[in-house]
């Protein structure tokens, strides 16, 4: 039979009565199945057969929902316990709590544990967690501050919850007023509140206190491993991540896959093969060859260390293709400038998979590098169009330097004051470079204005703008930049370019006179010159603006730092071999028709990654077709 709980909106508590989440909530509590109704399910979780049960069975039907997140049969029992008068009982009101943060029905909870008397350490945890989790964020940290206020001592759960907050917020003062309190509290060398502070530093930007907490704790599990190579890796310091992971190893702890895509990430971040073999090496050896997200990672890291081909091979192998894995192989083939791939590619996918937001900065980058303008606009019309995917400033980029290197600088610029979200430096310096890719002064100095006022302290900027003037003959504008530059103490970046043999990276500068093989590689380079003169090439000291004779342009053309690598790499290595080169800016025109010959002369595949791209030259011919 069915009995009628008389429950009005005076017995039931506001956590029910005041829901966003449903129109019904004054009248939907109202009826409860005895236990021997004949229509009550068998289910002995089910709403019609919770009365009359002990509060231990009752905090494990708790328990049960939780698990399930089971919101509406929840909400029946909260009413349940309340007209039984267990509705501000600690233990289980603790649960009610848990049960709607896991629900993400925080307003609900916070009501219930404002009305519970007796306040624990695990009650507050609960709902310190659950701000920490779905925000407010501020709220979780306001809650900790009121916890002790009321001289509960939080404990090693607490310290994780609030660091998260503080995480999330990069509040890094109040995470360090926390981690005095830690210290205070004893919980420092705890591997879960350790993890948790080195989460926070480094996503605060602070990776030397980070350090400073994995040091002091001795007895380390893998997520403190984990989360101290994911400090490096965030934060840019790719070889220090490398380092520690070979520390870990030499610890015998035995890696997870989050272990593993970090460190792998951090070699594809850097470019540096020999590591990334190492790691795929030391992958297999542990037992992850089956790992997709691991062969992701390795996908990845091939494609941005020059070997596209075995990345392929990779993600060929993959079992399950998922988005993620599609998206480094196409971003790879873009890199490279293999546009046709790239496209086949992403064609291939949509037959499989929804693309994303990051397909699409792929494929639109391969346009981009490939020089497909018509393709790129396309892309991008189908992107918004089929896709409903609201354009990003990255995507915006590669269109606007796709356009502007047509030399339609005005259809770019239109793009620009037509976008649906603010311009960023990326985009006005796609503007900005195909401006002195044309010759268009009047434009530059547009773009340049923007740039300055997002990030005035860029030197390349300036660099590029003085450059467009000198081009134009204008050379009061080069003395302005100039100028303008020694009144902000700016410098003009540095060209370095490197190259690593027998597991040492060696680095040149231009002009470079340091490396201990100087007068060998001087006497290379004057017999490529001579090899090179032969068959035809010659300088173009047309981008040196630096006021010197024509004879010395030439010097400090032919001693650029990419050279310097590659004349290292021809004496240093077997005949005929494989050279990869990096370098920090982008390769100049001169040395980029240079390579092209020293690729026919020396014989070899030279693989060159400069800050925007991979080149692959071989036999005299460029893998971008001179479109970069």
């Amino acid at each position: 039979m069915l009995i009628r709980v008389h429950t009005t909106a005076r017995t039931l508590p506001s956590t029910i009565i005041h829901s966003n989440h449903s129109p019904n909530s004054h009248h939907q509590w109202r009826f409860l199945h005895h236990k021997h109704s004949p229509q009550t399910p068998h289910n002995p979780h089910h709403p019609s057969n919770l009365t009359n049960r002990s509060p231990l069975e009752y905090q494990s039907i708790l328990k049960t929902f939780i698990a399930r997140r089971a919101i509406q049969p929840g909400r029946q029992l909260h009413a349940h316990l309340c007209v039984k008068g267990f509705g501000y009982d600690t233990i289980l009101g603790t649960k009610l709590v848990d049960l709607y943060c896991s629900c993400n029905y925080l307003s609900n909870a916070h009501h219930l544990f404002d009305k519970i008397p007796k306040r624990n350490v695990f009650l507050w945890n609960v709902l310190i967690r659950g701000y920490a989790w779905n925000g407010p964020f501020n709220t979780a940290v306001s809650l900790y501050y009121n916890m002790i206020d009321h001289g509960v001592v939080p404990d090693n759960f607490t310290f994780p919850f609030v660091l998260k907050a503080c995480s999330n917020l990069s509040a890094i003062d109040v995470g360090r007023d926390v981690h005095e309190h830690v210290v205070r509290t004893g919980w420092e060398t705890d591997v879960f509140v350790g993890a948790a502070l080195i989460d926070m530093y480094a996503k605060c930007g602070d990776v030397g206190s980070a350090r400073q907490v994995f040091d002091k704790i001795v007895e380390r599990d893998v997520v403190m491993w984990n989360s101290m190579l994911a400090a490096y890796a965030q934060n840019g310091r790719a070889e220090e991540c490398l380092v520690l992971c070979g520390d870990m190893a030499l610890c015998k702890m035995r890696p997870t896959v989050a272990t593993l895509v970090t460190a792998i990430s951090s070699a594809a971040d850097t470019a540096a093969l020999p590591q990334g073999r190492e790691l795929h090496a030391y992958s297999w050896r542990q037992g992850f060859e089956v790992q997709d997200k691991v062969k992701t990672a390795l996908v990845d890291m091939y494609a941005k260390s020059g070997s596209v081909k075995v990345a392929r091979n990779l993600f060929n192998m993959l079992m399950e293709k998922r988005v993620v894995s599609w998206n480094a192989m196409i971003t790879g083939y873009a890199m490279h400038g293999y546009a046709t791939e790239a496209l086949a590619l992403f064609n291939k996918m949509t037959c499989e998979t929804q693309p994303d937001h990051i397909t699409f900065v792929g494929v639109l980058s391969a346009c981009n590098h490939g020089g497909l303008l018509n393709k790129g606009k396309e892309l991008f019309d189908l992107m918004i169009r089929e896709y409903k995917i609201t354009p990003t400033v990255q995507h915006y980029s590669s269109m606007v330097d796709l356009i502007g290197h047509y030399g339609r600088l005005e259809e770019a610029y239109d793009m620009i004051k037509n976008m649906t979200i603010r311009p960023d430096s990326g985009i006005w310096g796609a503007l900005l470079n195909s401006c002195k890719i044309h010759g268009n002064v009047e434009l530059g100095e547009l773009a340049l204005e923007k740039l300055i006022e997002l990030e005035p302290d860029e030197a390349g900027n300036y660099v590029i703008m003085s450059n467009i003037y000198a081009q134009a003959g204008k050379w009061e504008g080069v003395a302005k930049i100039r100028e303008l530059m020694t009144n902000k103490k700016l410098k003009k970046d540095v060209a370095c370019s490197w190259i690593e043999v027998n597991n040492k990276v060696h680095a040149f500068l231009s002009g470079d006179t340091s490396h201990p093989m100087c007068e060998a590689i001087d006497d290379e380079l004057k017999q490529i010159e001579k090899l090179m003169v032969e068959a035809g090439y010659v300088p173009n000291i047309a981008p040196v603006f630096h006021d010197v004779d024509d004879d010395e342009k030439m010097k400090m053309v032919c001693r650029h730092s990419e050279r310097l690598a590659i004349a290292f790499g021809i004496i240093s290595t077997p005949p005929k071999s494989k050279l990869l080169i990096t370098k920090n800016l982008r390769v100049c025109e001169d040395c980029h028709v240079a390579i092209k010959f020293i690729s026919k002369i020396s014989e070899r595949e030279i693989v060159f990654r400069d800050v925007n791209r991979y080149h692959h030259f071989k036999d005299g011919v460029c893998s971008c077709g001179d479109y970069w």
